[in-house]
C-alpha cells in the first residue's frame, strides 16, 4: 500500500479491508489493537512470545491469526506475511529486533493511541463530532490527575472516561456504542514514543494536554534521559486549547515552549504558589484559578480549601498539585468551580497511593507502593517527614543517590528491599551515614514483607510513621506495586490483628513548593 493511501486511513469509515497488520503484543493493549483492526477488516497477524489463553482462544473468533515464540530475532513468519503497518504494544522498546526491522524496512510504525486517534470518528457527539482529547503524561502522578480530571468532567455534565495507559484501552472507549463527550487519556512514555513517529494527515490533536513533572525514569527502555524526554514533550503537539504545565519543573514548561501547537493554544501554568494570570495556584491556602476568567489580571475563581482537602484526606502537597493540574484540564472544557468542588468531595485515592492501612500503639503505617520511582518517593517522603522508610525493589537503571542525599537524612530508618538493595545500602553509607539501615534478606515474596514488619515494629515508637515508598519497580520480588502494596497491609494486619482503617488518609500537611508525585510501572 503507497504512503499516501496509509494516509487517508483517518476515518472508521476508510477502507480498511485487506490491510496487513502486524499486531506486536498481546496484552490488553494489543488484544484491543488486534480486535479492531479485525472489525475494520484488515488482514491481522499477532506476534507475541507468550499469549494469554483467554486472548489465545478469542484472536480466531474475531478473525486475527496468532504467532508465538521467540523474539530475540524477527520470525520468518512476519517476514512473509510482509505487513505494510506494524503496531506495537507500549512494552516493545525503540531498541527490539522486531521494532528495529520495521523501521529499517520502512514500514509504517504505529502505536494504540495513534490507531485510535484515526478511527475516533465511529461514534459522534450530537453535534457531529468525535470526542475531545485530553492527554495526561509525566513522570508521576498521571493516574491520579487523570482519574480527577474524569471525574471533574462528569460532575460537570460531560459524558468522560479515563483511559489508555491507566487500564482500559482507548479503543474500547473509541468503539463503545454509548460514545463520549470527553476522553483523558493517561499516555506513558512509551506509548508516546510512537506518538512521535506518526505521518498522518490528521495527527493526533488533544484539546488539552499536561507533562505533570519530569525526572529519571524507563532510562532502559529509552537508553537515555534525553530520549526519554523527548518522548514526554510529544504530548503538546498540535495542542489545541491549553497546554498545562507545571511552574515547580522547569522541564515541563521548555516543553510547552519548543511545542508545536494549534494557533490560539494557551500556555496554563500550576504551582503551589500565588499563581499569576493564567495560572492555578494556592493563595492563603485557597486554591483558585487565573487562568479561565475574563478578568484574570485582577480577580481569581476559588475552587476549594485547603482546609477542605484535609477532611479529604487529600492535602499531600503532591496531591494538591495533581487537583490544580486536573482541574485546569476541566475548566478547560468550562467545567465550573462548583462542579470541582462536588467532584473533589466524592473522589478518593486509589489503593497504594499513600493509603493508611493500619494504626496501631500509635503508630500509622502507610503504603505508598506506587511510587515507583525516586521522584515519586521524594513526595511520600516530603509529605511523612521523620518515617520509617521501607525503600527499594527493581531501579529500572535509576541512580537513587540524590533521592538518598535529598531526603534519606530526615528518615529514622530505612528498612531496604529488592535484589538491587546493594545499591540503596551504599547511598545511604555515603549519603546518609547517620541513619540506621536494616536489610531486608528474605528474596521470597511470601517472606519479604513479614520481615520488614518486624524490622520496623522494632524502632517505630508512638508517634511514628513507617512508610512504604520503595522509589523502585515490583517485578524484582511482586507481581505488581498494587501486590507489593497488598502484602505489606497484610503483614501489618496479620502482626498486630488490626482492621482496615477505612480510608485513604493522604497526608494532612498543607501544600509546598514539592513537586507532583504518584507513578506506576508503566512508564
Amino acid at each position: 500500500m503507497s504512503s499516501d493511501r496509509l494516509s487517508a486511513l483517518t476515518s472508521w469509515h476508510a477502507d480498511w479491508k485487506g490491510l496487513r497488520v502486524a499486531v506486536l503484543g498481546l496484552s490488553v493493549t494489543g488484544f484491543s489493537v488486534a480486535d479492531t483492526l479485525a472489525e475494520l477488516g484488515a488482514d491481522v497477524l499477532v506476534v507475541t512470545e507468550r499469549a494469554d489463553e483467554e486472548y489465545e482462544r478469542l484472536l480466531p473468533v474475531i478473525g486475527a491469526r496468532l504467532w508465538t515464540g521467540s523474539l530475540d530475532e524477527v520470525p520468518a513468519e512476519l517476514v512473509g506475511f510482509s505487513p505494510e503497518v506494524v503496531i506495537a504494544s507500549p512494552g516493545f522498546s525503540p531498541r527490539h529486533p522486531v521494532v528495529s526491522w520495521a523501521r529499517d524496512k520502512e514500514i509504517a510504525l504505529w502505536g494504540d493511541i495513534e490507531l485510535a486517534w484515526r478511527v475516533r470518528d465511529k461514534v459522534l457527539r450530537a453535534d457531529g463530532t468525535p470526542a475531545d482529547w485530553i492527554l495526561i503524561t509525566g513522570t508521576n502522578g498521571k493516574t491520579t490527575t487523570t482519574r480527577l480530571t474524569a471525574t471533574m468532567l462528569v460532575a460537570g455534565g460531560l459524558r468522560a472516561a479515563p483511559v489508555g495507559n491507566i487500564g482500559t484501552p482507548v479503543l474500547d472507549a473509541v468503539r463503545d456504542p454509548s460514545g463520549f463527550d470527553a476522553l483523558v487519556v493517561e499516555v506513558s512514555s512509551h506509548q508516546l514514543w510512537y506518538l512521535g513517529l506518526q505521518s498522518s494527515s490528521d495527527p493526533v490533536s488533544p484539546h488539552a494536554a499536561v507533562c505533570l513533572n519530569l525526572a529519571d525514569d524507563h532510562l532502559e527502555w529509552h537508553g537515555s534521559f534525553e530520549d526519554y524526554r523527548a518522548a514526554k514533550a510529544h504530548v503538546y503537539d498540535n495542542t489545541r486549547v491549553a497546554c498545562v504545565y507545571n511552574k515547580a519543573d522547569a522541564a515541563t514548561q521548555a516543553m510547552v515552549e519548543d511545542a508545536e501547537v494549534v494557533e490560539g493554544a494557551r500556555a496554563i501554568g500550576f504551582d503551589l504558589g500565588v499563581p499569576g494570570p493564567s495560572d492555578l495556584g494556592v493563595v492563603e491556602g485557597i486554591l483558585v484559578d487565573r487562568a479561565f476568567l475574563e478578568d484574570r489580571h485582577k480577580s481569581a475563581l476559588e475552587l476549594t480549601t485547603v482546609n477542605e482537602l484535609v477532611s479529604l484526606g487529600l492535602a499531600a502537597p503532591h496531591i494538591v498539585a495533581n487537583i490544580l493540574a486536573a482541574a485546569a484540564l476541566a475548566r478547560s472544557l468550562d467545567v465550573s468551580p462548583a462542579a470541582i468542588r462536588d467532584a473533589l468531595r466524592g473522589f478518593r485515592l486509589d489503593p497504594h497511593r499513600i493509603e493508611v492501612v493500619a494504626r496501631h500503639a500509635g503508630i500509622t503505617w502507610v503504603d505508598d507502593s506506587k511510587a515507583t520511582n525516586p521522584h515519586a518517593a521524594a513526595s511520600s517522603l516530603a509529605a511523612y517527614p521523620g518515617a520509617v522508610w521501607v525503600v527499594g525493589g527493581l531501579l529500572k537503571g535509576v541512580d537513587i543517590s540524590g533521592l538518598v542525599a535529598g531526603r534519606g537524612g530526615a528518615a529514622k530508618a530505612a528498612i531496604v528491599i529488592g535484589l538491587d538493595r546493594a545499591e540503596v545500602v551504599a547511598a545511604f553509607e555515603r549519603h546518609a551515614p547517620a541513619v540506621p539501615v536494616f536489610e531486608v534478606e528474605a528474596d521470597e515474596t511470601e517472606e519479604v514483607m513479614a520481615q520488614v514488619v518486624e524490622l520496623a515494629a522494632g524502632v517505630a515508637r508512638d508517634g511514628d510513621v513507617v512508610l512504604l515508598a520503595p522509589a523502585a519497580a515490583s517485578f524484582d520480588q511482586f507481581a505488581s506495586y498494587a501486590d507489593r502494596g497488598r502484602r505489606f497491609a497484610a503483614a501489618v494486619r496479620e502482626r498486630f490483628g488490626t482492621g482496615d482503617p477505612g480510608d485513604h488518609d493522604a497526608a494532612t500537611t498543607a501544600p509546598d513548593d514539592q513537586a507532583d508525585a504518584g507513578s506506576d510501572d508503566r512508564g
